[in-house]
């Protein structure tokens, strides 16, 4: 049997437009398929062994004749194209109301409170590109010490600082204070701190950002596990998602390679229950400044390391590799993108080849988890399990 699942979530490798991706503004957007198509030979050797060409033919990605693994897609079923959604609904907590969006800028009465909460002005207060606002506002910055507040079509509150000016301890207290602050009709998923440092015309954000997030609404997939006397380990920015409930151990990482070595390191520790992952380059560095090159070398890099983490897997390990939305690059748009996700399932007790479909939410992950896991299934989702499960 499964006593141990490692979940990876590719953050915004998304597979094509949902039916109601119009509505969002992304028609057209199919993140995988569209960086297929633009890179000249363009191959994910090992996740196309597992099946990943197999979900959807028109990805222009090779097809397994006789994949490793178990493969499908997952409609969102919740509003929404954002990190903290996507993650919930993985989780088993399905949203019936979208997080609200401010792409006018914030309230001014909230940001009083929030300048009156920190003991400063602020700059910025308007929807922006993360590293176009620095370039513009990051002298002023500096020559105020005001961090800048900006936000995105996304449900974020993002704090952008440079670490000579307010040092990484002070910028978490203030995005704490403006978690908050941040509530009722102003209740975004995410406070984000946005560190950079550098000089005048050459600014970058490091590695240091942290996610400040709402707590889940209702018990999680995580929950249910640990309160069943197992283990969910969380690498990256899992544990910020989830604001540390349903966690029994966490480790953020700096990077996707970082991210794969605790992938790594944990599974080698042995421990039943979940290990579950959130590798984010895909998103922040790439599909957000629309680099397209750059994602797919991203991918291509992670595809790399996928035999270690074959190699690694005990007989009692399921492995599940999925994502949480889109970023398309090769659009215009800079945002998120309403995309199905892929679902890739390998490991001794998975069938190979398993063709699971279209799920009507991705929920249905988190339900196949408990599932395997021998837990009770007391979240939103419905569970394949029987659809792939091999003796």
């Amino acid at each position: 049997m499964v006593d141990r699942v490692i979940l990876i979530v590719l953050d915004s490798v998304g597979i094509g437009e949902m039916p109601d991706a119009g509505l969002y503004g992304d028609s057209g957007s199919n993140t995988l398929g569209n960086i297929a198509k633009k890179v000249k030979n363009f191959r994910l050797k090992n996740l196309e062994a597992l099946g990943i060409g197999n979900i959807d033919k028109s990805l222009g990605l090779q097809i397994a004749e006789k994949p490793a693994g178990s493969f499908g897609r997952a409609k969102e079923a919740s509003p929404g194209k954002d990190t903290t959604t996507g993650h919930w609904e993985i989780a088993g907590v399905t949203l019936t109301r979208a997080f609200p969006t401010f792409p006018e800028g914030f309230p001014q009465e909230l940001i009083d409170s929030f300048e009156k909460s920190i003991g400063v002005k602020i700059l910025g207060n308007e929807a922006a590109s993360g590293t176009e606002i620095i370039t513009r506002l990051g002298d002023k910055h500096v020559e105020t010490g005001y961090p800048i507040i900006y936000t995105s079509a996304d449900s974020v509150f993002q704090i952008a600082a440079h670490e000579e000016v307010i040092p990484l301890p002070k910028l978490y207290e203030i995005c704490e204070k403006a978690r908050a602050l941040l509530k009722d009709e102003y209740a975004v998923g995410r406070v984000i701190a946005r560190p950079f440092l550098g000089k005048s015309g050459s600014y970058k954000r490091t590695s240091n950002r942290r996610d400040f997030s709402l707590k889940p609404i209702r018990k999680t997939m995580l929950d249910i596990i640990v309160e069943n006397g197992m283990n969910v380990t969380a690498v990256g920015k899992i544990e910020d998602i989830f604001a540390g409930e349903g966690i029994t151990e966490a480790v953020h990482t700096k990077d996707n390679m970082e991210a794969v070595d605790e992938i790594l390191k944990y599974m080698a520790e042995g421990k039943k229950g979940l290990i579950f992952a959130n590798l984010v380059d895909f998103d922040m560095l790439y599909g957000h400044r629309n680099d397209t090159e750059g994602y797919a070398g991203a991918l291509a890099s992670f595809d790399n390391r996928l035999p270690e983490i074959f190699a690694a897997m005990k007989d009692s390990d399921m492995l599940i590799i999925t994502a949480d939305h889109g970023c398309d690059p090769t659009t215009s748009s800079t945002d998120h993108s309403r995309e199905y996700i892929p679902i890739l399932v390998y490991g001794r007790h998975v069938r190979q080849g398993a063709d699971i479909g279209t799920r009507e939410s991705f929920s249905d992950i988190g339900a196949t988890v408990l599932d395997f896991l021998g837990l009770p299934i007391e979240i939103d989702g419905k569970s394949f399990k029987e659809e792939i499960y091999q003796i």
